[in-house]
């Protein structure tokens, strides 16, 4: 019994230390995730980063925390702050603050950064990502296009860079594509996160004919509620919020961006190359919400599942144009 009750101990306190050390294994394969953001996170963009980096925690791949609203000149000293702190991959936009956070990388060699960024990677860690959402932007186009009554469509946008550009242009080749005679109305307000001017400029747009307007801000889907009119969404899905209202949204989906990062960091992989692929619907990176054939019709939801499939199958390619759009009325 002694010699049993020895050997059973025995095997307990090895099964014990081996537990503790698979818990240490795990916490080693654990990534530390800083995340830096201008803006709060319940902003379009933003929040589709936040959305994935949070399933990537409840995963238990990541340890992750976050600042918002940071002012871009004080960006620099909060990405030095956490790379200080030790994470092992910082992750934000760039856009207002392209040479500082560049400067903070390179401080930083042993540090993977992954920056919202039109510009290129920067060697030897500073990879790059955008919304290239441009082929659901494109079928929403198509949906816009058909919908229309009098063939004019506003269109509010935060400022003109590539990653708003491209995603207007496709949409406008889209409506297009059913409507070649359509019209646009296009504003910038300016701000990428300011409601209250993006709703009066889609005020303006409705008086002045449009009966549908693409979202591209926030603010723009309260101003076609209040006045009847139809709206596009833009990477996220706010049908939801403004039923009947809000017909059709092309999705961004940060998740396959997220995956390819984290497990380049755990690999020991990771370099300055720009992940912007992944935002492309054959990587499950981008996609169109659901759409109601009460609204749009069958007919609109049959075109849009074949252009769909060729976007899938390659035979159709939505080109990039990275141009500031213009209006043409």
């Amino acid at each position: 019994m002694v010699r049993f009750g020895r050997r059973l101990a025995l095997c307990m306190m090895g099964a014990l230390a081996a537990g503790f050390a698979a818990a240490d294994a795990s916490a080693q394969d654990k990534v530390s995730v800083a995340a830096v953001y201008t803006v709060p996170i319940e902003q379009q963009w933003v929040s589709r980063i936040h959305l994935a980096l949070n399933a990537a925690k409840e995963r238990g791949e990541i340890d992750y925390v976050y600042s918002e609203n940071v002012a871009n000149t004080d960006y620099e000293r909060v990405m030095r702050e956490y790379a200080e702190q030790g994470a092992d991959l910082i992750i934000g936009e760039a856009f207002g603050v392209e040479r500082g956070a560049r400067n903070v990388a390179a401080q930083y060699p042993e540090t993977a950064f992954l920056m919202g960024s039109s510009l290129p990677a920067q060697e030897p860690n500073f990879a790059v990502f955008d919304n290239y959402i441009q082929e659901a932007a494109y079928l929403t186009g198509i949906v816009a296009g058909s919908v229309t009554k009098s063939g004019l469509i506003g269109m509010v946008g935060g400022y003109p860079i590539p990653e708003v550009n491209r995603l207007m242009n496709a949409f406008m080749d889209g409506a297009r594509e059913v409507r070649p005679d359509i019209k646009f109305s296009v504003t910038f307000i300016g701000s990428w996160y300011d409601p209250p001017k993006a709703k009066e400029a889609a005020f303006a747009m409705v008086d002045g004919g449009a009966d549908v307007l693409y979202a591209e801000r926030f603010g723009v889907s309260d101003a076609a509620k209040e006045r009847g009119v139809y709206a596009i969404g833009n990477v996220i899905d706010t049908a939801a919020d403004y039923p009947g209202t809000v017909i059709a949204s092309a999705l961004w989906h940060m998740e396959p961006t997220i995956e390819k990062a984290v497990e380049a960091v755990r690999s020991g992989s990771f370099k300055a190359e720009s992940y912007g692929v992944y935002s492309h619907m054959q990587y499950g990176g981008s996609s169109l919400a659901p759409m109601d054939p009460a609204i749009v019709g069958h007919e609109t939801i049959d075109l849009v599942e074949e252009k769909t499939q060729a976007i899938l199958d390659g035979s159709l390619v939505v080109e990039i144009d990275d141009a500031e759009p213009q209006s043409t009325l």
